[in-house]
């Protein structure tokens, strides 16, 4: 079919949900319909493993070009920020100032941080939301041994004491691993490791709340075991230079890192015509058409959707979605969305994970190798197998620090 005749499905967002959702119907090979998927990055972030970015592994874990998962795939992939969305005539502005028409549009822009207007919060806290995040962070982190170096005694324990806020499984993924990495970078930095602090600040009574209470105990004795201090039942509400202050103590630190939560992509409430709940999500039907138009689809983090938030629903999303576009194309019945139950594995340290995958939990080692299996999973449903396997495997451990580099270069020889 001519070009000019074909049915043009744009796709906003290079996340989970954007990309499965190319994938799969470039799969459907739909004579009548031109993909396009329009990311404002070249690469696609695996966000699972961007905590181990932070704590010395290679960027290549998590960092897969968008041109590598869809080679030889018939999307085509454009380079552009969007800065306006006009539902009404059907077109897309971008800050390279072109404008795309679409015949169809699905919005996958994912989530993005929120600070809870806490005050100095956004401004001296750390995340690994994105690549660039993690290395900022990872860079931190080797400054503080820096910065020890140079210290008063009193000023020891601010330069070496790490607060993660946020006791979800993104914040101990870190911390399970900051017990190993920090050890690791006192040892090359010729420091104590004994000055070392790490803590854990949870508003909620128990960590990882959206598990099981016996999941989120086992997950606590862990991180308590490797020597992790944990705060429940506080919320930060202030960070100043040099201490985080909750409602009764306050703690010396130049590192907050945080993890606390998320919310729906701010651009999602700057476009005219969509509703948003009162959660901050877009207000879909049961085909995840945002309401009052049947072209403009919202999947992922920004569904008004039971499980939205996670890659798993996003996956979920994606697949669906390219369901629907076929079934629209076909002219046949549209499946309805049914909200898919989620599993999780959460990593606490090395080899040790915990699995809750509905009445069924696991521990340990065998907890760990479910999760790098779930990983691997993943990679060969974007990569051919053999990329896949060498991403997969790619844990060696890449220190930019002068000191570091001179530590390990003397232990090598």
């Amino acid at each position: 079919m001519n070009e000019e005749n074909q049915q043009k499905v744009i796709i906003v967002g290079g996340g989970f949900a954007g990309i499965r959702c190319a994938l799969d119907l470039a799969k459907k090979n739909l004579p009548n319909k031109k993909i396009v998927l329009i990311s404002n990055k070249t690469y696609f972030e695996y966000y699972p493993r961007i905590y181990r970015v932070v704590t010395g592994e290679s960027p290549l874990e998590v960092c897969i070009p968008l041109e590598e998962i869809f080679k030889n795939k018939n999307v085509e992939i454009i380079l552009d920020e969007i800065t306006g969305v006009d539902l009404k005539q059907n077109t897309i502005t971008g800050s390279s100032g072109s404008t795309y028409h679409y015949n169809e549009i699905v919005l996958a822009l994912g989530s993005e941080t929120v600070y809870f207007n806490i005050e100095g919060v956004k401004e001296r806290s750390y995340g690994f939301k994105s690549i660039n995040e993690a290395l900022n962070l990872k860079k931190h982190l080797h400054k503080v041994f820096d910065i020890y170096l140079s210290s008063k005694k009193e000023d020891v324990v601010a330069s070496l004491h790490i607060v993660v806020v946020g006791g979800g499984p993104s914040g101990v993924e870190l911390v399970g691993e900051l017990t190993r990495y920090m050890p690791h970078l006192a040892n090359l930095h010729g420091i104590d490791n004994n000055f070392v602090t790490i803590d854990m600040i949870e508003a909620s009574s128990r960590l990882v709340p959206t598990l099981p209470e016996g999941v989120s105990a086992r997950i606590h004795n862990k991180l308590h075991s490797l020597g992790v201090n944990i705060f429940l039942n506080r919320s930060v509400e202030k960070e100043d230079i040099d201490q985080i202050l909750t409602k009764d103590m306050s703690m010396k630190s130049n590192t907050l890192i945080w993890t606390a939560g998320s919310k729906t992509n701010h651009f999602y409430g700057m476009i005219p015509g969509l509703n948003l709940h009162r959660n901050g999500r877009v207000i879909i039907d049961e085909y995840l058409h945002a309401e009052g138009f049947e072209n403009v689809y919202i999947i992922g983090d920004a569904a008004n959707t039971k499980y939205a938030g996670l890659a798993q629903t996003a996956i979920y999303d994606g697949t669906y979605m390219a369901n629907v576009i076929a079934s629209k194309s076909a002219n046949k019945k549209l499946p309805v969305y049914i909200p898919q139950k989620v599993s999780y594995a959460v990593p606490v340290g090395r080899r040790w994970a915990a699995v809750s995958m509905g009445p069924l939990q696991i521990y340990g080692l065998l907890g760990y190798l479910i999760r790098e299996i779930a990983d691997l999973k993943f990679f060969l449903s974007i990569l051919p197998w053999n990329k896949a396997l060498a991403i997969n495997r790619n844990q060696t451990i890449g220190e930019s620090c002068k000191t570091c580099q001179e530590s390990l270069a003397k232990a090598n020889n």
